[in-house]
């Protein structure tokens, strides 16, 4: 949906208008610093067109200069015009790169203030073993170069920029390096047999890398044909960025831990990857494994249990004879039968 065009106010005062010293529009700015501060590509695009809306904003509503006003007014702007915070923060995000280094030029006066909208977790949609044969057929009955492209993206997690700017020389030991990334770090990532296989056969097609030749806008006309052609063409989420989060579900539900999955995707912060862990379903059947594990080690055997005492004498009425020792009575009769025997010898 094309965004609303922001009404111009005539009775808008400028923002901080009191500022001495003229400040130079975000056109300028961006003439200026864009080649210094983003590489070539769809992200510096991106911010292109970012950083050309709020310039229109601000001629339409008459802001001169860049302070906590106009970051208010923009994030209430884009709220009306239902872009979501992530959105947001993605727009203000190009503006503070290109101010900040204005500030550091001194072209601006002061950076103004912008606390990231805090962004709710967006619905994570992957890709089942049937929907990728059906779109990987699609797309290959068009191009078979498409079609190795995406093998390789759902198998090593890659963006498609990141793939595109492969070289051949960054592929060694069943390894492959992305050297042109978001976050501008490189990232090293193991193939698996299906993406080597995808390597190999990219090799017909020549260029610098296995898919140097491909242009983004074909890949992406292919991909929404093969979409419509298995009756996607209504599920918004249906992108070829689905198969980057295809990827790291599938290491999820394998029992990749998060950590790892962060890394082998690149993601600047963990939260990003947390996405995610709703599909690790038995992830925590193994807390429970564990404790029993640690409660087994930890428990001691059991003590014998002691045997009946035996009763006091006194306390049961008649005395108990020990075993093995005469009575009383029992000498006395014994004294009685020798003395008889021996009065009958004497006689």
């Amino acid at each position: 949906m094309a965004p609303k065009t922001p009404n111009a106010d005539p009775n808008t005062t400028y923002s901080s208008a009191a500022s001495a010293k003229s400040e130079p529009r975000l056109t300028e700015l961006w003439r200026q610093h864009a080649g210094a501060l983003w590489e070539n590509g769809r992200h510096k695009d991106s911010c292109y067109a970012f950083i050309h809306e709020i310039d229109a904003f601000m001629r339409l509503q008459k802001i001169a200069t860049y302070d906590d006003i106009l970051i208010d007014r923009l994030v209430n702007h884009f709220r009306e015009i239902d872009n979501r915070n992530s959105t947001i923060n993605r727009k203000l995000s190009a503006l503070y790169r290109l101010l900040r280094k204005a500030e550091r030029s001194g072209q601006i006066a002061r950076l103004p203030t912008y606390l990231r909208l805090r962004e709710r977790n967006s619905r994570v949609r992957f890709l089942t073993a049937e929907e990728e044969a059906a779109m990987f057929g699609a797309i290959g009955a068009r191009n078979v170069h498409h079609e190795l492209l995406c093998r390789f993206l759902v198998d090593t997690g890659a963006r498609i920029g990141e793939a595109l700017a492969l070289k051949w020389g960054d592929i060694h030991n069943n390894t492959a390096t992305f050297w042109v990334t978001k976050s501008g770090k490189s990232r090293s990532v193991p193939l698996t047999d299906r993406a080597a296989q995808a390597l190999d056969a990219a090799r017909a097609f020549g260029g610098s890398g296995p898919f140097a030749a491909i242009s983004y806008p074909n890949f992406k006309y292919n991909w929404n044909q093969a979409r419509k052609d298995n009756r996607f063409a209504g599920d918004p989420h249906m992108v070829p960025h689905i198969l980057r989060h295809t990827c790291a579900s599938r290491l999820v539900q394998a029992g990749i831990d998060l950590r790892r999955v962060q890394t082998f995707l690149g993601h600047q912060t963990i939260q990003m990857t947390l996405r995610y862990a709703h599909l690790a379903t038995n992830d925590l059947d193994q807390c429970a494994i564990a404790l029993n594990a640690v409660n087994s080690a930890h428990t001691l055997p059991p003590k014998p249990r002691p045997s009946q005492p035996l009763p006091r004498s006194g306390r049961s009425g008649a005395a108990k004879e020990r075993p093995g020792k005469p009575s009383a009575t029992t000498i006395r009769s014994e004294e009685k039968t020798v003395d008889s025997r021996a009065g009958s010898a004497a006689g």
